[in-house]
């Protein structure tokens, strides 16, 4: 390390889906020498560490979850724990807050990147530490009312309007005041894209909004699972169908079992990584009738955690069906296979298969307009419309990817946004460093 490098620490929402893109992020950082402290739930390294790619400057620190009744004990993330119950670990990982000024006063980094901790900013402040809040999400459509909603949409977000999200404080509140009390505010993007909305956000928000990149994951430090490569080898090249709805998202079991029946619908190969439906205890237990056995040899239905990246790689994969979390469709975006938009209700999923769909890019799975239920036609239609290449819409939907592709793939463009992020850090913290300086001469 020298006089330039950084030390940042991470202390993300205690969820896969942001835990993950912060490691990533946090890879992007340490290549460029900066050292990276992680906090991280103590159960949930072992989930991770493949991931971390400078373990010499990217260090776990794992911090105790306490217990909060209504949670299954040992709960840390909300991967253990159905939707329903994401505001009880919202309530634990407020309950580290004096873990966490004590992990502060001993590291002492110069900057803290955090998410739904709505506490943090005060802390830090009183540390002189300066705090990043960074949603790990385009800036495109934010907030999300400028995005184009559906009637089930609209009716669910705003049911959520007063949703309590831990603690007894309003989800809307978390998010506004760490708008308002951060130091700055970041979003996964380039200038070349996302320019104009950093801009208009930076006036509105009245502080710095800095892009961290398009935020292409680097290759995990393992080895492709022999029993998926040696399955997916059985079939032609681009003809699988890979679904993956994320870690946290549980279907009711009709949606369940409608998705598996469009699969089995297309008659191609596939291959959906689901969580156990509601009310069931196992993936078994919840296939429609007969569907194992008209599927056999061509289609799984897996429960578990899988190599979701690698797969994509894979050159049968042809089609990935996704919830449309941000890190799920950069990594679709970067390789050949079609993408297939099923957002569920969550407004950032949402607002990415909107925007996807809109500059077609890829093809949202249709849903009834005031329930918000697909069926088992609707999968087969999209997943026929990115497969088939004599179909108008597919073909101008490849064209598009391929475009966005070539362009994400040029190394110079990443390079590029995050050494320009990086160095807009170091200017905030400089600016930081003078204003202190002014103060105190002021005294004088």
């Amino acid at each position: 390390m020298d006089a330039s490098s950084l030390h940042i620490a991470m202390f993300p929402w205690f969820a896969m889906g942001h835990l993950t893109p912060y490691l990533h992020l946090s890879n992007k950082l340490a290549k460029r020498g900066h050292r990276i402290s992680f906090f991280i739930p103590k159960r949930t390294p072992h989930k991770l560490e493949q991931f971390n790619l400078f373990p010499h400057l990217i260090t776990f620190f794992p911090i105790n979850v306490p217990h909060v009744e209504g949670l299954p004990h040992g709960a840390e993330t909300t991967s253990d724990v159905s939707f329903s119950l994401a505001p009880l670990i919202m309530t634990a990982m407020d309950r580290t807050e004096k873990d966490i000024e004590l992990l502060l006063i001993e590291l002492m980094p110069q900057i803290v990147f955090f998410d739904f901790t709505y506490w943090l900013p005060n802390l830090t402040r009183r540390l002189g530490i300066k705090s990043f809040y960074d949603l790990m999400q385009p800036p495109e459509g934010y907030p999300v009312s400028s995005v184009k909603l559906h009637a089930h949409e609209v009716k669910f977000l705003a049911s959520k309007r007063d949703w309590e999200f831990g603690s007894g404080v309003l989800f809307y509140h978390r998010l506004n005041k760490g708008l308002i009390f951060s130091d700055a505010v970041g979003f996964k993007g380039c200038r070349e894209i996302e320019g104009p909305y950093v801009e208009y956000l930076a006036e509105q928000f009245g502080k710095p909004v800095l892009l961290s990149g398009p935020f292409i994951p680097e290759p995990p430090n393992t080895v492709f699972e022999g029993k998926w490569g040696s399955w997916l080898e059985r079939f032609k090249l681009g003809s699988v169908v890979f679904c993956v709805l994320g870690t946290e998202w549980k279907l009711p079991h009709d949606q369940f079992q409608g998705l598996l029946l469009g699969l089995e619908l297309t008659g191609l190969p596939f291959l959906a990584v689901l969580k156990v439906p509601i009310g069931f205890e196992t993936i078994e237990a919840a296939l429609p009738e007969g569907f194992k056995e008209r599927v056999e040899g061509r289609g799984i239905v897996h429960s578990g955690w899988i190599q979701q990246q690698l797969i994509l790689e894979h050159p049968s994969v042809g089609c990935f069906i996704t919830h449309c979390g941000a890190g799920s469709l950069t990594e679709a975006l970067v390789n050949k296979c079609q993408i297939v938009l099923l957002p569920q209700v969550d407004a950032d999923h949402i607002l990415n298969a909107r925007t996807m769909a809109t500059n077609k890019v890829g093809v949202e799975v249709e849903k009834g307009e005031e329930d918000g239920l697909f069926t088992k036609e609707s999968v087969c239609k999209a997943v026929k419309i990115v497969m088939d290449d004599e179909n108008e819409l597919g073909r101008e939907i490849k064209t598009n990817h391929s475009k966005v592709r070539k362009f994400l793939l040029n190394h110079k463009l990443e390079s590029t946004c995050v050494d320009s992020f990086c160095q807009q850090l170091r200017h905030l913290l400089m600016i930081s460093k003078f204003q202190e300086t002014q103060l105190r001469l002021s005294y004088f």
